[in-house]
């Protein structure tokens, strides 16, 4: 099977990275604690933005794809709900 790219997503990564290390700034600059929380809520929105379109295109070409009997489905979608209870 050809895994599909997600290319797309190494913008939004370097953006939730950059986030990430000015999160980092603020707390060694002793920011305001709820502004220090705005920035961890607005990062972990973005990672789940992320992780949403990755599941998406997991579900329309890997999971389509491998599937040729119900038994096939049902094993990808245990699989994939095993990676979300996480």
């Amino acid at each position: 099977m050809k895994h599909p790219s997600h290319n797309d997503q190494l913008k939004n990564l370097n953006r939730i990275e950059g986030q990430i290390r000015g999160i980092g700034k603020m707390i060694e600059e002793r920011k305001y604690c709820i502004d220090i929380l705005n920035q961890i809520v607005a990062a972990k929105s973005a990672i789940a933005s992320v992780e949403g379109k990755i599941i998406r295109k997991h579900l329309h070409h890997c999971i389509r794809e491998s599937t040729n009997t119900s038994r096939d489905f049902d094993e990808k979608i245990e699989e994939l709900l095993r990676v979300l209870k996480r």
